[in-house]
């Protein structure tokens, strides 16, 4: 599998794939989506839209030049075939993985989380996952598919097991759902982030993945996504969030997924996502060069 820089990159990620520490890449993929589809645009728009957000963030402290990221582009998936899609993403992270680099997946609906993790759990078997959204994604199935969005993070439980999910944000799911995550198998916390500083200090060692449902921001703020849910975070929780994701040892893996662009012709939803990747590959990089 050929990896290399494309033309069209996210800000200054622009180093090519065998020098770079984080590798971005995108997932044009809104197949199981069951509300407003549209995510399989987000990875382009946002390259787009990255002309017009600084390379240096206030917030870490870090400027994006100052590191070595190379941004893939979109990945070539099998239009309508999504057990093959999966396999793509699938083999994708592993190559990533293989050659000791850090995946930084941009969706994409919420089940292109789920062949990343997988991967990432094969290399670290005490995965620990943190997961920001408004819905539960708890479901055994979802109008007959095992696999959907609305399904992911009950079948990456069966791998990763009781204890390893962290749930933040969550005010949408059936009762089923909430009543599964309450017998013990995943942590959650609805409404908000409370308890989210708690979390990372006590995984502060542990291989974490982190997988940010934007959605989990309110639709005042992020109008732009396939399932809005009213009543969400703002987008200092999330930067607050963030701080906390700087606590981590072994930060190894992240995503964010479910901006539809052209659900907010505003261009405010794209802007929010491309901010958020700039944010989220910083610290991805400050963990790197915490470990080393």
């Amino acid at each position: 599998m050929k990896m290399n820089k494309v033309d069209l990159s996210f800000q200054s990620c622009k180093s090519e794939y065998k020098d770079a520490d984080v590798v971005i890449f995108s997932v044009p993929m809104d197949a199981t989506t069951s509300f407003r589809p549209g995510t399989r645009f987000a990875g382009n728009a946002i390259r787009v839209d990255s002309f017009g957000v600084e390379w240096y963030s206030p917030y870490r402290d870090r400027d994006l030049n100052e590191f070595k990221t190379a941004d893939i582009g979109d990945l070539d998936l099998p239009i309508g075939a999504v057990d093959d899609a999966l396999k793509v993403i699938y083999k994708t992270t592993q190559k990533i993985l293989k050659d000791n680099k850090v995946p930084m997946m941009v969706g994409g609906e919420h089940l292109v989380s789920y062949p990343v993790i997988k991967a990432v759990f094969e290399k670290y078997p005490d995965l620990h996952i943190i997961h920001l959204d408004a819905h539960t994604d708890l479901r055994e199935s979802f109008f007959g598919r095992k696999l959907s969005h609305a399904t992911f993070m009950r079948h990456v439980h069966e791998f990763v097991g009781d204890g390893k999910i962290y749930q933040f944000g969550i005010r949408s799911g059936e009762k089923p759902e909430f009543d599964w995550a309450k017998s013990g198998h995943v942590t959650m916390r609805k409404f908000d982030f409370e308890g989210l500083d708690k979390v990372c200090e006590a995984l502060k060692d542990k291989p974490v993945y982190i997988t940010i449902d934007l959605d989990v921001l309110d639709p005042a703020v992020f109008p732009g996504t396939g399932t809005p849910e009213p009543g969400g975070m703002q987008y200092k929780d999330l930067l607050w969030a963030f701080d906390q994701f700087e606590k981590l040892n072994m930060l190894v893996a992240a995503d964010f997924v479910e901006l539809a662009p052209m659900l907010d012709p505003s261009g405010a939803s794209t802007a929010v996502a491309a901010k958020t990747l700039r944010e989220m590959v910083l610290i991805l990089q400050k963990n790197l060069e915490k470990r080393r």
